[in-house]
């Protein structure tokens, strides 16, 4: 006669996390310490439960000592580990996690933590922090963000950094983070129709971000820029905007010869023969100029 069958009841999840959360970082009992930033600060944790919680922990942690002929027979290294290249507040995030499944966040230290989270193979972890930083959306911030969700493939948090630059675009092109994106992602911003900012006002903000990217990389402007600027839409400026564009570019040469030109017969053929028909296509914050009629898709 077969025995009953087996139940697993579950107890206080609550306690259990706090229970837990007084390990975080305590020298009691601690098998392992790490040296974490510039600061040097001391992080103690207990090898178990990293190496049940983190792949990437386990092989840190399972490493025999230099020299070692044998990593079966070795008894694991103590530490310290140096982790020069963290924020401590950073580490210990990613320590409480390990430790309770949960995580204390901030806007300083979420894209950071999100970084970590990636390096290490932690995808719950970078699930919460997605969370927070749609969730805790700025101006000031959110083209770090889209960096970020580039970089590291988070097509969910792209799309949502996307939708909140073209609601308030002009702002944003006048931060710092603007100013840093690289010109893959710049490029992918200035594709959208719905950016609320004026074509005129967008073409400035490119050339401050070009000046700014040949500064850092010590390349020409024309070279760090090119991706980007083919994305602009030239053929919506006006006339006497377009000889002020020709006479600012004589000075950087930031857009090619060429893309004036096309913008030119664009006006002159009024319509928008020869120029690529997203080019052509006014953006959401676009201010209406009169040949704008002749540039329409079905215009006579």
């Amino acid at each position: 006669m077969a025995g009953p069958s087996p139940a697993r009841l579950q107890g206080d999840v609550a306690a259990f996390t706090a229970a837990l959360r007084t390990l975080v970082n305590n020298p009691q009992f601690s098998d392992v310490m790490f040296v974490v930033g510039q600061e040097q600060q001391k992080v103690f944790a207990h090898r178990c439960v990293l190496a049940c919680r983190c792949q990437a922990f386990r092989g840190m942690l399972s490493q025999a000592p230099v020299g070692s002929q044998d990593s079966s027979t070795s008894v694991p290294p103590q530490g310290p580990f140096v982790l020069g290249n963290v924020q401590p507040e950073v580490f210990l995030a990613v320590i409480e996690f390990l430790y309770t499944n949960s995580v204390t966040l901030n806007s300083h230290i979420a894209l950071e933590v999100l970084t970590s989270s990636v390096e290490y193979g932690l995808q719950d972890l970078c699930k919460l922090c997605v969370k927070f930083i749609k969730d805790t959306l700025s101006v000031e911030q959110v083209c770090e963000a889209l960096q970020a969700a580039v970089t590291y493939g988070q097509v969910d948090l792209q799309q949502h950094c996307l939708d909140f630059i073209e609601g308030c675009t002009a702002a944003v092109v006048r931060t710092q983070g603007f100013r840093e994106l690289s010109d893959v992602v710049l490029a992918r911003v200035l594709r959208s129709d719905r950016l609320a900012v004026d074509e005129l006002d967008l073409v400035q903000a490119v050339r401050e971000w070009a000046h700014v990217s040949s500064a850092v990389l010590e390349r020409p402007v024309p070279e760090v820029a090119a991706l980007p600027v083919r994305e602009l839409r030239l053929p919506l400026l006006a006339p006497s905007e377009l000889v002020t564009l020709e006479s600012c570019n004589q000075q950087d040469l930031l857009i090619p010869v060429e893309n004036i030109a096309a913008a030119w017969r664009a006006h002159a053929l009024r319509r928008g023969s020869g120029v690529p028909s997203r080019l052509c296509r006014p953006r959401r914050g676009t201010r209406p100029r009169d040949h704008h009629r002749h540039l329409e898709p079905h215009a006579k």
